[in-house]
């Protein structure tokens, strides 16, 4: 699968070598060396994204001849890691420029002046490329300058009116300008404002709604209506509670379990279901409220209130006690600062409803956007994907088995009045 190339579908093909060409392959400290080794892409599909230097040269940008040419001069010592990610990053700009402009702007850059732009670095202050050193080349191709602005730019460049050095100070401007209006445009997270900018570093919005919000042809109420945006902001329903069929009634989960519907432990590990994913649910009067207010309203006893606010750090972040630092559940359960099987079943809970709790940031993330912000891992999502009964933490009360949280929020009823979900008793 690693030799393959991916094609514009994203789809993974295998290139088969004419004869009399053989395959260069990476040996196993190549591989480690540029698997670990990444850098921030300015356009095409990763836009913005922190790649690994591996996943590049196998990505559809470069062809198997281009490929091998660059293995084998780093494995004879000609080329080092750094000048790889230059032309790595050079060689998307340049191919998704002439994807986007054809032949349109090809007179403004003669080999001369694309060479300039090309040694021309610049470390920038902010954004996509902040403490990074880029060049010139990649700032004008970057999604922060439009194809008019860049064209215009240049032209002033060619005619005099403007140097490198201008160039750079005018690029950078807009970098902060761009910056600036989107960390100013917010949308309500799950326990404080979420900027745009940050909607759209975390993929949640993509490069061409990121540029209708700049320009200003689409509005922020307009990306709040965004199922996508609705998804990672505010997640989808959890067990509200349960629907007593017999009798047509429903009832929270802590009504429920004080009538003895519910055992105690049962009701516990759905609660913190709840906690862990967002809010404690009133599906009563449709209410979502954090643990506390939850404890004041009555929707809680004061006796879960503890084990509740330890499920919520799973929302509002977990203290490294070595660094101090806010990190996320799955970090946690890692450092084992929460009990294993108690980690797993929050983790899934949040998954099931819309994806991981980024706790800094106060949103759910894309499982990839979740990878590289280490609050998750391969080895927790082969877990997770395949559960076995020990992974398995909540209870159905009608069949008695033990099933993921996935599973039982399927057997639930959503409510019409509230499109909450419900969990059916058939028997009180």
């Amino acid at each position: 699968l690693e030799r393959c190339c991916k094609d514009e579908t994203g789809l993974c093909l295998l290139n088969i070598a004419p004869k009399g060409r053989s395959h260069v392959s990476a040996d196993e400290t190549t591989k480690t060396t540029f698997q670990s080794s990444f850098t921030t892409i300015s356009a095409g599909r990763y836009t913005g994204q922190n790649v690994s230097i591996w996943e590049l040269l196998y990505s559809e940008y470069f062809t198997e001849g281009k490929r091998n040419e660059l293995l084998q001069k780093f494995k004879q010592g000609t080329l080092t890691l750094d000048q790889i990610t230059t032309l790595i990053r050079t060689t998307i700009a340049e191919k998704e420029a002439t994807e986007k402009d054809g032949n349109a702007d090809s007179f403004l850059f003669d080999e001369k002046t694309t060479e300039l732009f090309k040694s021309t670095k610049h470390t920038c202050k902010a954004g996509t490329f902040k403490d990074k050193t880029v060049s010139l080349w990649e700032l004008l191709h970057s999604d922060y300058i439009t194809k008019e602005k860049r064209n215009e730019l240049v032209k002033q460049f060619k005619d005099g009116a403007q140097t490198t050095e201008t160039l750079i100070t005018i690029i950078s401007t807009i970098i902060e300008q761009t910056e600036k209006k989107s960390s100013e445009l917010k949308l309500p997270g799950l326990r404080k404002q979420v900027s745009v900018a940050e909607l759209y570093k975390s993929q949640i919005i993509d490069k061409s709604v990121w540029g209708e919000l700049q320009q200003g042809t689409k509005t922020i109420e307009d990306v709040a209506k965004m199922d996508t945006v609705k998804r990672y902001l505010e997640g989808r329903s959890c067990i509200a509670g349960v629907y007593l069929e017999s009798l047509k009634e429903k009832l929270n989960i802590y009504q429920a379990m004080k009538r003895g519907i519910l055992r105690p432990g049962t009701a516990l590990i759905l609660l913190e279901a709840q906690a862990a994913t967002g809010f404690i649910i009133d599906p009563i009067n449709n209410q979502k409220v954090c643990v506390e207010e939850a404890v004041s309203k009555g929707i809680i006893g004061k006796e879960l209130q503890d084990k509740l606010l330890s499920a919520e750090r799973g929302v509002t972040g977990y203290k490294d006690p070595y660094t101090g630092e806010k990190i996320s559940l799955f970090q946690a359960l890692k450092k084992d600062l929460i009990v294993k099987d108690h980690g797993i079943r929050l983790l899934e809970a949040q998954i099931a409803t819309g994806g991981i709790i980024d706790p800094v940031h106060s949103h759910r993330l894309p499982v990839q956007v979740a990878y590289e912000r280490g609050y998750f891992d391969e080895e927790m999502n082969n877990v997770l994907s395949d559960p076995s009964d020990d992974t398995k933490g909540f209870f159905d009360p009608n069949t008695h088995e033990n099933l993921t949280y996935l599973q039982l929020l399927g057997r639930c009823v959503r409510d019409e009045k509230t499109g909450l979900f419900l969990l059916k008793l058939q028997k009180v």
